[in-house]
């Protein structure tokens, strides 16, 4: 495949990307913010995440990048400036970003779509349930979230998140990469990009940071995995949520 095909491919994949991330985005946010169900249940998972991960989020090593994964790829918060940056630019991006960061963000788009999917899958089912104008906890959340069956989409979304970064990480320490971020820091927020170039370069900075994702990556991948088994399973909510969450 020459060079010029690979890159038509990349732009056609990043668009059919960024219209499952469009479509979803208008079943999730309002004006300028999540809607309230998506913004309850993102907050409840953020907390979650905080709880499993702490010390990862306490760690003076891991603690960018763990805020990064967290908040920056998921978050209770309205990502539309972001994706809107990015469908104005993706055109010039996949012209001159070398492909290693190119299908980083193809994995990182991949990874959001799904999760919105998901999301919505969530709001669904706990708005179904007869407790749903009650705040979320975690028998409502296990709840939903098996009544939901699918176990193959959590599988894949978290060995998306896995897999962007360990692309990150192959590419973090490329001069001319770095170089481009920073230099181009001022000119995209003049241009009216300044959400998508920050995220790009927190999540670089992040990876950058650590001086190795491996560790890093393992640890999260095993413990979404527990995770996931134990509410699959049934097993007692104290066993992986915060007693704050119960």
């Amino acid at each position: 495949m020459s060079s010029k095909t690979a890159r038509t491919a990349l732009a056609r994949d990043i668009a059919g990307l960024l219209a499952e991330c469009r479509a979803a985005r208008e079943q999730i946010t309002g004006v300028g913010a999540l809607k309230p169900p998506f913004a309850a249940l993102a907050a409840w998972q953020t907390a979650r995440l905080s709880h499993t991960h702490r010390d990862l989020l306490e760690s003076p090593r891991y603690r960018p990048a763990a805020n990064f994964v967290f908040s920056d790829l998921y978050g209770d918060r309205d990502y539309s400036p972001r994706d809107q940056d990015l469908e104005r630019v993706y055109p010039v991006m996949v012209r001159v970003m070398p492909a290693g960061a190119l299908d980083s963000i193809i994995l990182a788009l991949e990874t959001h779509a799904l999760t919105q999917a998901l999301d919505i899958a969530m709001v669904q089912q706990l708005s179904a349930q007869a407790d749903s104008s009650l705040p979320i906890n975690a028998a409502r959340y296990a709840a939903a979230y098996r009544a939901c069956n699918n176990q193959a989409s959590r599988r894949r979304q978290i060995e998306l998140v896995v897999a962007t970064g360990k692309l990150l990480d192959q590419v973090v320490d490329s001069p001319l990469i770095y170089s481009l971020i920073r230099l181009t820091h001022g000119p995209a927020h003049m241009a009216g990009l300044g959400a998508l170039h920050d995220f790009l370069e927190i999540g670089f900075k992040a990876f950058r940071h650590m001086r190795g994702a491996a560790d890093f990556l393992r640890i999260i991948r095993e413990r979404e995995f527990k995770v996931m088994e134990q509410i699959i399973s049934g097993a007692p909510e104290q066993s992986w949520a915060p007693d704050a969450l119960i």
